[in-house]
């Protein structure tokens, strides 16, 4: 999806949780002072070299969900790329998958995060208005390679290929450097494990914002997506989705 298109569903999405987008700017700024200068060189290529024109899981954090199934691959396929989005890392690395790209914001566990780097994981580094902190505290922590994203404008350097979370994120990133296929493991837009109630509703407006933007992507996209269920069959993700959902 180009940032053209990408652009109304994140001015809706501000417009409905509250997000200034100075506070966006900033983070963008933020990330940029802390990212080494090879983090800005060429960055899709870099995550193309990963992706483009594989079968990619992308890996969330749906409760109970746990790793891919990788075993259940048939023999002689090209194994999969792993894709982790922020939490779903500490998950992969548990069972001794190395993804081959993270996509975070910072909010996970950090450390399983910087230990899958140092194994040579590319991470790609989301800045928004309620992570500055930790961006200036762990980016310089990185031993590996990086690239930097956030969801404004494009701007040098940066990537800004559209999506909100970090699970329908990496889903945009593997369209957007052209996966062959694009299967969704450990992906849950329904349920909250949250005991507070303010937090557990945004949570839910934004995983329905999720659930809205992978259908669109399904629908609009150049990749077919698929959910991997956990006996091992596939189907295609649904592309419609309730408009009230997200108003």
């Amino acid at each position: 999806m180009e940032y053209s298109e990408w652009a109304p569903y994140y001015a809706r999405i501000r417009v409905q949780l509250g997000l200034p987008f100075d506070r966006e700017e900033e983070a963008l700024a933020g990330l940029k002072r802390v990212l080494p200068p090879a983090a800005t060189e060429r960055p899709l290529e870099r995550v193309g070299r990963k992706l483009t024109g594989r079968e990619v899981v992308v890996v969330g954090l749906a409760p109970g969900a746990g790793p891919p199934p990788l075993w259940r691959r048939p023999a002689g396929e090209e194994p999969l790329a792993v894709v982790a989005a922020d939490g779903a890392t500490a998950t992969c690395l548990t069972a001794g998958i190395v993804p081959d790209v993270v996509v975070t914001d910072l909010d996970g566990p950090i450390p399983a995060e910087v230990a899958a780097n140092q194994r040579g994981s590319l991470v790609v580094v989301h800045a928004h208005g309620d992570n500055q902190g930790a961006v200036a505290e762990w980016v310089p922590q990185f031993p590996g390679e990086l690239v930097g994203s956030w969801a404004g404008p494009p701007t040098s350097g940066i990537i800004d290929v559209g999506g909100f979370t970090d699970g329908d994120r990496a889903v945009f990133l593997a369209e957007h450097v052209r996966a062959r296929r694009i299967l969704l493991w450990g992906f849950d837009f329904s349920r909250v494990d949250e005991t507070d109630r303010a937090i557990r509703t945004r949570k839910r407006v934004k995983l329905a914002w999720a659930a809205r933007l992978v259908g669109a992507l399904a629908r609009e996209g150049h990749v077919p997506i698929s959910m991997w269920a956990r006996d091992g069959t596939l189907s295609s993700y649904p592309t419609g989705m309730d408009e009230a959902t997200t108003r």
